[in-house]
């Protein structure tokens, strides 16, 4: 006959022991966690024998194994992630600077073509100025080279060369067919006899040219003195342009 378990003096027959494993993985290593629970006193019916319960032991040392793989493997991956990202900074420092080189180049080449452009320029005004000043050069010695007779025809053409500069209309015709008339070529006659001689005033010089005349119709350029042949010949035809239209024009006395 079974006894009640309720009987003082009597330690209750355990009659259920519940048991539990827990496993766990834990991320990137795997842990298993065992453990065994033992619920306290049941108050069902048991034998009369005495049953001790024993606590399960379990050991700390896998999660403390694993715990530090899991740090392990954490930092790995945090140094990983740092690698990369000093990777990646570097790469994109390196692409800066190579940009930064190439833009540099590129200005470096644009100044160097306008610094081109600009010398050319320059030397080409240079050199149309200096072959502007060549050319004024070469036409003053051509002036300045050309010489006249000192006879009747030089002091023409150097005349009528005068005249063409002060636009002064006549023709070597005109001038030559109004010299042999007047004084027969010579540059120092003198017209004693006509009216402006008995006034005081006589004609002088190739074209016989009254003192008064000659100063008011003189072509500035040439001598002041009435004799001088090319002075006389240009004042008389600046007179004769005057009044006349053109020496061209004066076949008798003016």
């Amino acid at each position: 006959m079974s006894k009640n378990t309720n009987t003082p003096g009597h330690s209750p027959k355990l009659t259920k022991v519940h048991k539990f494993s827990i496993a766990g993985v834990a991320t990137l290593g795997a842990a298993a966690l065992a453990f065994s629970l033992v619920p306290g006193n049941s108050g069902t019916t048991t034998n009369d024998a005495s049953v001790s319960s024993a606590p399960v032991a379990y050991s700390e040392q896998p999660i403390k194994d694993v715990k530090a793989s899991i740090t392990d493997q954490l930092a790995g991956a945090d140094l990983k992630a740092q690698a990369v990202a000093a990777k990646k900074k570097a790469a994109d420092e390196a692409a800066a600077a190579a940009k930064k080189k190439a833009a540099d180049a590129a200005a470096k080449k644009k100044a160097a073509a306008e610094a081109a452009a600009k010398k050319k320029a320059e030397d080409a005004r240079n050199k149309a100025q200096a072959a502007s000043r060549s050319t004024q050069r070469i036409e003053m010695q051509t002036v300045a080279a050309k010489t006249y007779t000192n006879n009747l025809d030089g002091w023409i053409r150097q005349a009528l060369d005068i005249m063409k500069q002060k636009g002064i209309p006549g023709s070597y015709n005109g001038l030559y067919r109004n010299i042999m008339r007047e004084s027969s070529g010579n540059p120092n006659a003198i017209n004693g006899w006509d009216i402006n001689a008995i006034n005081g005033i006589p004609s002088k010089g190739l074209l016989q040219v009254i003192p008064p005349t000659f100063n008011a119709y003189h072509v500035a350029g040439t001598s002041s003195n009435i004799y001088d042949p090319v002075a006389n010949i240009t004042a008389a035809a600046n007179y004769a342009a005057d009044k006349y239209g053109s020496i061209d024009n004066v076949n008798s006395a003016y």
